[in-house]
């Protein structure tokens, strides 16, 4: 089972040789196997790739995600075909229902409000009882808007009620840094069973290539809340994005056991599109036990 992700900061050069990733850095050559690599992140402008080694990550599925001379990720390189029955599972895709994709929508946002009223309940006491109470007024596809009501609130307990979200500073970049890695690895598994990511459940921006990962990772945006909340003192640096990608081998509870994140998105991921696709109750992924 795959597990590592690979990340390259500096001049390199990535090829490929007998189901090895190669890297080159001047005199130095590194050799890591394609069956224990989940994820590679190109964190440098000054990478050169070989397209042999892109056709065999595409072909083993791994991630390779690209940042941009900022250092923030900008796009990822994903295959075409990553499931034998896909024209089956978008066909299917496209039936969904507005009424089913309405009460899904909602059973995810209260997770999300579940997940941020705990995140912040040894933070702020006050806020932690406003945020649950609008538990009870989230319905017809979240029609009142609680999920901003509730972010507006968390976001404040968390970085003090001045926070602005998208601010050119470090807390900012963090959060963009984390989330991009999550969404990253929601397109992984909603490709791999088949299903186009651009098709959303309540996310329908036409720009947008990524609109059901945006709805599905919304409960788990509060891993990286809570990180960033814990070292937001730290400059964001290398280090502190090293740091950042190991949450996703970290382990949590789900459905009564114990898995990586990495693993538990994966789960969750086919848990939530089977309520769609086979009438399953949908399941949650509660990160705060109470």
């Amino acid at each position: 089972m795959s597990f590592r992700t690979v990340l390259v900061t500096k001049q390199s050069k990535l090829t490929y040789k007998n189901r090895f990733l190669v890297v080159k850095q001047d005199i130095d050559e590194k050799y890591i196997h394609l069956s224990e690599i989940d994820t590679i992140i190109v964190d440098s402008i000054s990478v050169s790739i070989s397209s042999y080694l892109l056709k065999e990550l595409a072909d083993n599925k791994i991630n390779i995600i690209f940042c941009d001379e900022k250092h923030n990720p900008f796009g990822e390189l994903r295959p075409y075909y990553s499931s034998h029955n896909s024209s089956k599972k978008i066909m299917n895709q496209i039936k969904w229902t507005k009424a089913n994709m309405n009460k899904l929508w909602d059973e995810i946002i209260k997770n999300k409000i579940i997940n941020q009223a705990l995140a912040i309940k040894n933070i702020d006491k006050e806020k932690y009882e406003l945020i649950m109470s609008y538990l009870n007024d989230v319905k017809d596809g979240d029609k009142t808007n609680r999920e901003g009501h509730a972010s507006k609130v968390y976001f404040g307990a968390l970085f003090g009620d001045n926070f602005i979200r998208h601010n050119n500073d470090d807390i900012n970049a963090a959060l963009n840094y984390g989330y991009a890695l999550l969404l990253s690895t929601f397109n992984k598994e909603i490709i791999n069973l088949g299903y186009l990511t651009q098709l959303g459940i309540h996310h329908k921006n036409e720009f947008n290539s990524f609109n059901l990962s945006c709805d599905l990772m919304e409960p788990f945006r509060i891993v990286i809340d809570k990180f960033v909340f814990d070292n937001k003192i730290k400059e964001f640096d290398s280090e502190y994005k090293l740091k950042l990608i190991s949450i996703f081998d970290q382990k949590y509870n789900y459905n009564n056991k114990m898995y990586t994140l990495k693993d538990i998105i994966k789960f969750y991921t086919k848990d939530t599109l089977d309520v769609l696709e086979n009438n399953k109750k949908y399941k949650g992924f509660i990160i705060y036990e109470e």
